[in-house]
């Protein structure tokens, strides 16, 4: 394209000028912050542990979500695991964990854990660094923990293939990078006139538009995003996903983004979109803590019932939302054990009321937690 054609946000005039409709915000923002505050309100009646493993449940989920958006499926249990050894959270045993769960669990960590720290280009590109822990994304060398440079051409964000290929954005070149990323950051760190809801919302529209790297700028964005909301939320733990939400809906966001991209600098509907997400993802949270007291309530009824190892773990999956129903096949497969075994590990557990079968089990006979 050509650069004089005034075709995104960032070629225009007065970028980067954000406008927006404060009276039309008004409403979606006071709905998320009591949203917010009723969240708060329950966590704080539950307990320093409770606590511990809401947010734990929460930054599993983010973690996951956000490689997923991306094409990326890590193991649930090694997240929860390196997440857990970091937060100093009890989980039992721990599952083994691979330098690229460990890389993005670091940079969610440090955006929450240490979202007073003001953001720095060095941050940014360790960051990056981070996700690339071997200098190849996929089979591609990037330029890990460094801008991009486009020595191959312009950053776009294009889909399909030959005579089908479209291009969603081209990103501002790379020579000007220093003087954007410099001014963006100063904004981040500033103390400006935006509520700070709405300044998480500005901060990962203006990072994922300025595209900084060869990849992984969705995920910087969405880390970027959520040290923000914990500076909105004057806590480091965390306690919803909003990456996870963005997944759920990951062509409306992926749709809204471009429009704004492409549009003019009022970004009254990106902001309108964001807080709605927002919300979303503090009612999900109000389920994930449903949970977390459940599996608490459980383990305090069982407590005094002798189990081993491989039935306290196999039962952590089950009360943490495993998919699909549970067979004797998947119980020898999970718990690295002979049929025969799981089989066995089933039946005490059956015959202490810990585990019924499903009905209408079909081929397989599955099992489910006793209510």
């Amino acid at each position: 394209m050509n650069y004089g054609d005034k075709h995104y946000i960032w070629q225009a005039t007065d970028w980067p000028q954000w406008r927006y409709d404060l009276t039309k915000l008004a409403g979606p923002l006071a709905d998320v912050s009591l949203r917010q505050g009723l969240l708060m309100g329950r966590l704080a009646d539950v307990g320093m542990a409770l606590r511990d493993q809401a947010s734990l449940a929460a930054l599993t989920d983010d973690v996951v979500k956000t490689s997923e958006i991306e094409g990326e499926q890590f193991n649930v249990e090694s997240v929860r695991s390196s997440i857990a050894r970091r937060l100093g959270v009890a989980m039992g045993a721990l599952a083994p964990v691979d330098r690229h769960v460990e890389g993005v669990v670091d940079m969610v960590l440090d955006a929450t854990g240490r979202c007073d720290a003001p953001l720095t280009p060095e941050r940014l590109l360790g960051w990056h660094a981070a996700l690339f822990p071997t200098g190849f994304s996929g089979l591609t060398r990037i330029r890990a923990g460094a801008w991009r440079d486009d020595a191959t051409g312009p950053m776009q964000v294009i889909s399909g293939q030959g005579l089908r290929q479209r291009v969603h954005f081209e990103a501002p070149p790379a020579a000007q990078l220093p003087v954007e990323v410099n001014r963006f950051i100063t904004w981040v760190n500033a103390s400006t006139a935006e509520p700070a809801l709405l300044k998480a919302g500005l901060g990962h529209l203006w990072l994922v538009t300025l595209h900084p790297f060869d990849d992984g700028n969705g995920r910087i964005a969405r880390a970027l995003g959520d040290l923000l909301l914990a500076r909105a939320d004057a806590s480091p733990q965390r306690f919803y996903s909003l990456s996870a939400q963005i997944q759920q809906e990951r062509q409306d966001y992926y749709d809204v983004l471009e429009r704004t991209q492409k549009g003019h600098l009022d970004v009254t509907e990106w902001l309108m979109w964001f807080f709605g997400a927002l919300q979303r993802a503090v009612d999900s949270a109000q389920y994930t803590l449903d949970a977390v007291l459940a599996k608490t309530r459980f383990w305090q009824r069982w407590s005094g019932t002798p189990m081993n190892q491989r039935q306290i773990k196999l039962l952590n999956r089950l009360l943490d939302g495993f998919e699909g129903k549970l067979t004797s096949r998947k119980w020898a497969s999970m718990a690295k054990c002979s049929p025969d075994t799981a089989l066995r590990d089933i039946h005490e557990l059956m015959a202490q009321g810990v585990l019924r079968k499903m009905l209408g089990g079909g081929r397989s006979t599955a099992y489910q937690i006793v209510d």
